[in-house]
């Protein structure tokens, strides 16, 4: 079954192996019988117009041969059925190619919808309740009764205002100020000088997309719905800088020996975050516009899971050298993206809420966006193969500062993470 999961989720996979396609798709949630029933039927039909195309175009050339065969015999009349009959046949041709293309778009379309398959370690569950703790760590901080929750702390400390950012825009795009600005922005150097420390190369993506961009990585047509949309320029504000930067790849075949590819990158993210209400929303937890860096690997098929080991190595020393405490979820099929094939997110504790929060998401796609993207690699064999996406937060803002003024309050101020002082220029926020 292994073999099932180095590979993209082709036609030729459904078609050798539709049950086991089906069931795998179940785990997620998803209930895949009829979509690929019909990918199958449209297959047929696609495979018997093929071979009736095939067929003309052989008789085709067999008459346009026999024409001026005919020609030089003198035999008119034989050589005018033969044109009548080439004709004919090239009408019928042409309306087997339309049927065939049509053919072809329903089978992308279909395609399209159907999500990646869960890799073996995925455990079943449909709901956030049946994600399983693999790992847990850092220092949980202890505090009083009277501990206040980060938006509370934001603006006795002055440092984010949320309701002019409700003024100037709406609900979900705070101003960050003062020293809650520096802070913004000492995080996001921290973790590109932490990224770039651990060999990932730095780019500097747009912050739109276009069509083709979001159809290659996954976020369409599953996520258009949360996607801010350009429409007068048909363009899409990322929702992570893993679009554009996984983008690059796009169309692309890469060497062997140029493999891996590390890649990180900041961007602003916007997600429209459509249906969230409650307490859950409050202050930092929940945003349309959030900071995040984000990193990025393009891996040998036989690497990918090494990688994503590695990935998650890093970013669980990113949150040790904050000091938070955290833990390491293994998501169950239910509550992962249209595109992973396993995702670990990570949650710090947020002391004041008493609740966790997440703050990453670090994913193996196998070759599910590599095949949609066509991104591929040249082996030593001289052929092209289907590579591996990776990615994850490496951190997400947000909900990383709203841990950290609540973990860290104390009487006389906030306590800043050492590591920080560099690049604040102050220790607390008082």
């Amino acid at each position: 079954l292994q073999i099932i999961f180095e590979k993209m989720l082709t036609l030729q996979i459904i078609k050798e192996n539709p049950d086991f396609v089906v069931e795998r798709l179940a785990v997620k949630g998803f209930d895949g019988r009829a979509v690929i029933t019909e990918i199958l039927e449209i297959d047929a039909e696609r495979r018997r117009l093929q071979q009736q195309t095939d067929n003309d175009a052989s008789v085709l050339k067999k008459l346009a041969a026999s024409i001026g065969a005919l020609m030089k015999k003198g035999d008119a009349e034989g050589a005018a059925k033969a044109k009548e009959e080439v004709a004919r046949l090239k009408g019928e041709t042409k309306g087997l190619h339309d049927r065939l293309e049509e053919c072809e778009k329903k089978m992308t379309d279909l395609l399209l919808t159907v999500p990646n398959l869960p890799c073996a370690e995925v455990p079943e569950g449909l709901t956030a309740a049946d994600n399983v703790v693999v790992k847990e760590g850092g220092p949980m901080p202890q505090l009083g009764d009277d501990a206040l929750p980060h938006w509370e702390l934001a603006h006795k400390y002055a440092i984010i205002d949320f309701e002019l950012g409700v003024k100037v825009t709406g609900a979900g795009f705070p101003f960050y100020v003062g020293k809650g600005a520096r802070l913004q922005r000492a995080l996001i150097q921290f973790f590109l000088d932490e990224a770039w420390k651990a060999g990932y190369i730095e780019v500097e993506p747009p912050f739109v997309v276009n069509e083709a961009s979001g159809y290659g990585t996954g976020q369409l047509p599953d996520k258009e719905g949360q996607m801010y949309y350009v429409s007068l320029d048909n363009l899409y504000l990322i929702p992570t800088a893993e679009v554009p930067v996984t983008n690059i790849y796009r169309d692309v075949i890469i060497d062997e020996k140029d493999l891996p590819r590390k890649n990180c990158a900041y961007s602003p993210c916007w997600r429209r975050e459509a249906g969230s209400y409650g307490k859950d929303v409050r202050g930092l937890n929940r945003l349309h516009q959030f900071d995040k860096v984000e990193i990025v690997r393009i891996e040998k098929p036989e690497n990918s899971y090494a990688a994503l080991e590695e990935m998650k190595d890093h970013v669980e020393g990113l949150l040790q050298k904050l000091g938070l405490p955290w833990h390491i979820l293994r998501l169950c099929g239910g509550d992962m993206s249209f595109t992973s094939a396993i995702t670990y997110d990570f949650e710090v504790w947020s002391a004041a809420q008493k609740r966790w929060l997440e703050v990453s998401s670090v994913s193996n796609f196998e070759s599910y966006q590599a095949n949609r993207l066509k991104c591929r690699y040249r082996g030593a064999d001289k052929k092209t193969h289907l590579c591996h996406t990776l990615n994850g937060s490496a951190l997400a803002l947000p909900r990383i500062v709203a841990a950290l003024l609540e973990n860290n309050q104390t009487p006389r101020g906030i306590v800043i993470p050492e590591c920080l002082h560099r690049y604040t220029g102050f220790d607390i926020i008082d």
